[in-house]
């Protein structure tokens, strides 16, 4: 005889809760029931240690269609700008007629095995497994079960999912075009990172698609990027102590910054040496964060697509289902959302 099953009450009894709390923790509702982050931690690990599943549906509803989908994330949901994945996601969903299931890891690599074992426990029609940042990851050997995606996930080794992520490299060739369009043919620079990518801060991968088409599109014009000011963090001081740094050698025409919030940064920057945006230098920026509309003058900026990619990986999923196993496995590929530009008054010619 095998093993007993680890149950909920099992769960509920190591953390000391009920076992309506583990299944709505579990189940990805705690915090929308405002179930103490310090219990959600405890009944995760409690889970994870303990190797609870849920219990599988009965022997004569498997192989039949459940008429929902589940949307696994890092932080998506906390995100003040990739929660619009859930957005794009929930209404391609609509558009499939199914039901979306959500649940958010906070990266717990533990956590999101059981997560994605419980999903298919339920028999879920596919899985996106998503990330609130483009990043690489090792893919979870549970996702080879049934139909899966990644959103804004790149696997180390070689996969058979395929994986959606925002055209980053076009964005750059995008940012660079508007100051081209504007005739800035020379004093370009670079807040964020080094000319050649040195000292991007972890965890921000996209940074060398952006500046292999910020060079690309230069370059094909004769045009060089004339310096890069590498930022630790890409927060707002670290914009204004690049800039302040570059304004110390250098009269720019134009910064390029490799993120809105750096953006504000080299705003303030330009405005404390008494030079104007986009009278003395122009600014272009990624990303479309809130503060690029707020600030004045509006920040013109190539938009990350969050909603598109979310809706972008539910109808790859449902594609990727109905192909047969080989054909399934060639869809293995990277599928790139275009990333808009966002015209607003930040950029002007050169005078």
């Amino acid at each position: 005889m095998g093993a007993r099953r680890v149950t909920l009450a099992d769960v509920a009894k190591v953390v000391g809760v009920s076992q309506t709390t583990v299944s709505l923790v579990l189940s990805g509702r705690g915090r929308d029931l405002r179930i103490s982050e310090e219990v959600q931690r405890r009944v995760r690990e409690a889970a994870t240690e303990l190797e609870y599943r849920r219990n599988r549906a009965p022997a004569g509803q498997r192989g039949a269609k459940a008429h929902t989908i589940a949307f696994v994330s890092d932080s998506v949901a906390s995100s003040l700008l990739a929660g619009h994945m859930i957005k794009g996601a929930l209404g391609a969903a609509r558009r499939h007629g199914v039901t979306l299931l959500f649940a958010e890891t906070e990266g717990n690599a533990g956590f999101q095995r059981t997560v994605i074992e419980t999903m298919r426990d339920h028999h879920v029609d596919g899985i996106v497994l998503a990330s609130a940042r483009t990043r690489t990851t090792s893919v979870p050997a549970e996702l080879a079960a049934g139909p899966a995606v990644l959103l804004n996930l790149v696997p180390r080794e070689p996969s058979p999912l395929a994986s959606v992520l925002p055209d980053e490299f076009q964005a750059g060739r995008a940012a660079a075009r508007v100051l081209l369009d504007a005739d800035h043919g020379e004093g370009i620079h670079l807040i964020g990172a080094g000319p050649s990518g040195e000292d991007v801060p972890p965890g921000r991968a996209a940074a060398f698609d952006r500046l292999t088409g910020i060079r690309r599109e230069l370059g094909e014009v004769g045009v060089e990027v004339e310096s890069g000011q590498p930022c630790r963090w890409w927060l707002p001081e670290h914009g204004f102590e690049a800039t302040r740094a570059l304004l110390g050698k250098a009269r720019p025409r134009a910064l390029i910054c490799l993120d809105d919030r750096l953006a504000l940064g080299a705003y303030q920057a330009l405005q404390d040496a008494g030079l104007t945006v986009p009278g003395d230098v122009s600014v272009v920026s990624f990303d479309d964060h809130p503060i690029a509309s707020w600030l004045r003058p509006g920040l013109t900026t190539v938009a990350l697509p969050h909603h598109d990619l979310g809706a972008r990986a539910v109808d790859l999923l449902f594609t990727d289902a109905d192909e047969p196993g080989p054909d399934r496995v060639r869809r293995g590929r990277t599928h790139r959302v275009p990333m808009p530009v966002r015209h607003r008054d930040s950029v002007a010619p050169p005078r």
